[in-house]
């Protein structure tokens, strides 16, 4: 991650540290050098509607685990939330939903 990107107008102070708010935006399919997204600093939503973007500061590249999931998530935010309601449901038909 190139931290020189970074906008420090945009840290802010925390309990524990300086932070700085960042996005993971995946791509459907790896792009020419097989990263699966980027990552970019947010800029907060006054400027997203005016049009600015956030710089991108760097690449993510799913790696899979043998503990982990062979794919990288989607980017559907609610699909973790209902795959775990799903397998917490299997074989409880007292639960009416």
């Amino acid at each position: 991650m190139d931290v020189k990107k970074l906008q420090k107008h945009l840290f802010f102070e925390g309990q524990k540290g300086v932070y700085a708010n960042l996005t993971i935006l995946l791509r459907d399919e790896p792009d020419q050098f097989d990263n699966d997204g980027f990552i970019s600093q947010d800029i907060g939503k006054e400027a997203r509607l005016a049009g600015e973007k956030g710089p991108i500061v760097g690449n993510v590249k799913w790696i899979k685990r043998d503990d982990r999931p062979s794919a990288p998530p989607t980017n559907d935010p609610g699909a973790a939330y209902h795959a775990a309601n799903a397998a917490s449901n299997q074989g409880s038909e007292d639960i009416p939903f």
